[in-house]
């Protein structure tokens, strides 16, 4: 008798869900004639299911609020089967048979770890990008997900904050790229589709503006510089057709962003003609009140009139905003516009249609982690790898040299994928050591020593759930006898070394970005044997690389490269495939030039070359201006030379085109892709513009010895920006357009644009 109940309920659910095309607005005003204002309240809902971080509900709890109808969605539960049966608690016994959003931070991968964003944007193949996020949605979709907490979207100037690692770096044009490839990657043509989910960018805003580089610390920003640099992705990713969009932590210009009505009801939702879901981020309505801008009871009140719908965690939408209407506070027509943006979320998921279209086990069987998505996921992290130095040509590696391999992240397959990452199965990852092993073979002769701790201090590194990421060794005299032992032995050094994978991501800023003390300590003494040394640098930022560019013979910057990072790593080194990736941060010379980024202002007094000192100029006394790496910086095994750049003309005409053209010759010995950048300069404007800005960029592959022609458009489009009074447009007059492989080495001409 129980089970013919439990079918008819579900049949019953399932013909309310189905009797209304799931597009026809009339079944969102239908559904919500019948709620009740505390079941609307509950849409607005998301708790986290898991156990990540405090405040989460487990079991009973999370049963409780499906079936009195008090939660919209929830988050951080793993497993189709689970999800499966809270979905099917929701549809067949909660109130109105109300599908449920299940959120999750797929950051760079869901069990198949690709690279961190940051490194991912070193690619500047947004194609990859968005190949990246669509197996993504599909592995996670497979196992229940339908809201990715994905893309990550901040601009930042500062390597100190840990979430640089997260985002696209520090120029807006190249980040409002990476914003749209993840955007289409994860929500796909159909959102209706059961391998695509909603994304949601983040984090909306400024937060990588954050005081000082850290976490949940204030902003303040002009208009002129919020609009120019720091809001373009956001609004490229909105033009693109993202879903929703998350709320930041931090204060912009006193106003706690998750209850900015300026930002969020005014520039997103009425200036840019949003009309999707607003959450916030992580117990974030707490920090309106611990941040002095309301009280605890107010908080709710003023997020949701803001226009933030959903409150991840806090649970204060459900404790204020009933009473918040019975006096009076705020009205019910507020709620109900949130309430309606949130099953209208569901409704463009098609889980009104079909609610257990995500709740497939047999896709979870074959979906995740198979060999195409590793294939996959081996190739991009290849992309991402920066060679920032090599001298003699030390790499590519010969596989019958002797190799020693040296340092704490040399055998540490946990630490490949990075922060964010806590879907992945690292027992089922190589470590570095491993993949040389097998890349040479038998026959190779690869030998390999610790040598040192990640830090000199044992509870440095500590991950965020407490647990130890690499294993803290006390006796470093004999790690390092050890290394050096080997290091007398080999005809080459790779030293793997840099940052753990916790150094950096949410809560990990850092005040000095160099690399640890006992890691500097071993590569100086390794540097004493003569022996040729390989810096494979792991790491979350832009560290400081002073000492080593001057030291050692060869960096390869491979950031965290994901689940096949290893393998990917042993192709490159050992030429099966060649170095691509530029930098999408400027790397600085040393700390005291933080923040630093290519596309400043000018000074009033112009910066001296590199190496130069004057006196009353814009320099330091101790350090030189420019980075030790520039902006879009990268070298190969292979060299490009560039000709002279032209212009098809000398004069753009309104609404017209300057076709700029440059031919790019490979003058090496091995095929590659050279990545071609465009940059102009306003010299004259109502407002000081940047020295230089990009505004295109071309990946080109080149055959050896062949010469490709690259073509760049030039519209009035790429002359705006937003002036004064937040108008974007220009003004007619001379622009100097620049071409060239980075941002430092450039060749330049000029045009008038009427």
């Amino acid at each position: 008798m129980k089970q013919v109940s439990l079918f008819l309920i579900t049949l019953n659910a399932l013909f309310i869900s189905c009797s209304t095309p799931s597009r026809d607005s009339a079944f969102i005003d239908n559904l919500m004639s019948r709620m009740t204002l505390e079941e609307k309240i509950g849409q607005l809902n998301l708790p986290s299911g898991g156990d990540i971080q405090t405040g989460t509900v487990f079991g009973a709890e999370l049963d409780s609020l499906i079936l009195e109808g008090k939660i919209g969605g929830f988050f951080n539960v793993k497993g189709v089967d689970e999800i499966s049966r809270l979905q099917h608690l929701a549809v067949e016994r909660g109130p109105h048979g109300i599908p449920l959003l299940v959120g999750a931070d797929v950051i760079h991968g869901y069990e198949t770890i690709f690279p961190i964003p940051l490194a991912l944007s070193c690619s500047w193949d947004t194609t990859a990008i968005e190949r990246m996020a669509q197996i993504s949605a599909m592995e996670a979709t497979a196992d229940g997900i339908n809201w990715n907490f994905s893309p990550m979207v901040d601009i930042c100037r500062d390597p100190r904050w840990g979430r640089i690692a997260e985002g696209s770096g520090e120029d807006p044009y190249l980040g409002s790229m990476m914003a749209v490839a993840y955007v289409k990657g994860y929500q796909g043509e159909d959102l209706s589709a059961d391998s695509t989910l909603l994304a949601c960018v983040k984090h909306f805003a400024l937060y990588g503006a954050a005081e000082g580089g850290r976490d949940y610390r204030p902003v303040d920003m002009s208009d002129v510089t919020m609009y120019n640099y720091y809001l373009p992705p956001f609004k490229a990713a909105v033009e693109a057709g993202c879903a929703s969009l998350m709320t930041s932590f931090n204060l912009i210009n006193g106003t706690h962003a998750t209850a900015d009505g300026k930002l969020i009801n005014g520039l997103l939702r009425t200036g840019w003609h949003f009309n999707g879901l607003v959450v916030s981020d992580y117990n974030s309505f707490p920090d309106i009140a611990a941040m002095g801008t309301s009280k605890i009871e107010d908080a709710a009140t003023l997020a949701l009139e803001a226009g933030t719908d959903m409150d991840m965690v806090s649970g204060l939408y459900l404790k204020n905003l009933k009473n918040a209407v019975d006096k009076g506070l705020i009205s019910e027509k507020i709620i109900d516009k949130a309430c309606r943006r949130v099953l209208e979320a569901k409704q463009r998921l098609g889980l009104f249609d079909n609610p257990y279209q995500y709740c497939n086990p047999d896709r979870a069987k074959t979906g995740i982690f198979n060999t195409e998505n590793r294939q996959a996921a081996r190739e991009i992290a290849a992309e991402t790898f920066v060679l920032l130095k090599n001298d003699n040509h030390v790499l590519p590696l010969r596989k019958t040299d002797k190799i020693a391999v040296i340092g704490p992240l040399a055998d540490a397959a946990n630490n490949m994928v990075g922060c964010w990452s806590m879907h992945a199965q690292t027992d089922k990852h190589n470590s570095l050591l491993e993949a040389l092993k097998g890349a040479v073979g038998a026959d190779g002769r690869i030998l390999y020593a610790r040598g040192c701790n990640i830090y000199d201090d044992e509870t440095m590194q500590l991950n965020a759930t407490g647990l130890r990421c690499i294993p803290f060794e006390h006796d470093t005299r004999q790690l390092e006898q050890e290394a050096l032992y080997i290091a007398a032995k080999a005809d080459v050094i790779v030293a793997a070394m840099g940052e753990s994978s916790d150094m950096s991501g949410e809560s990990a800023s850092r005040a000095d970005i160099s690399i640890p003390a006992p890691q500097r300590r071993l590569l100086e003494k390794l540097k004493e044997t003569g022996k040729p040394i390989v810096l494979l640098l792991f790491t979350g930022r832009p560290l400081v690389l002073d000492w080593e560019s001057r030291n050692l013979d060869a960096i390869l910057n491979v950031w965290f490269g994901g689940s096949e990072a290893a393998d990917a790593i042993s192709d490159v080194i050992f030429g099966t495939k060649i170095p691509q990736g530029k930098l999408t941060t400027s790397l600085p010379l040393h700390q005291g030039q933080i923040p630093i980024h290519y596309n400043r202002l000018p000074s009033s007094r112009p910066d001296p070359q590199a190496g130069v000192f004057n006196r009353y100029q814009s320099n330091y006394i101790d350090v030189d201006n420019e980075p030790l790496y520039p902006f879009g910086f990268g070298l190969s095994y292979t060299t490009f030379a560039y000709g002279k750049p032209t212009l098809s003309s000398t004069v753009l005409q309104e609404n017209g085109c300057i076709d700029a053209t440059v031919n790019v010759t490979n003058t090496g010995d091995y095929d590659g892709y050279e990545i071609v950048q465009l940059y102009i300069r306003d010299p004259v404007a109502q407002i000081a513009r940047p020295i230089k800005e990009l505004k295109d960029f071309a990946r080109v592959f080149i055959r050896k010895g062949e010469t490709a022609t690259v073509h760049f458009s030039i519209t009035d489009d790429k002359l705006k920006y937003y002036d004064a009074n937040l108008k974007y447009d220009y003004e007619p007059g001379e622009f100097i357009v620049m071409i060239g492989s980075d941002s430092r080495n450039v060749q330049e001409l000029s045009f008038r644009a009427e």
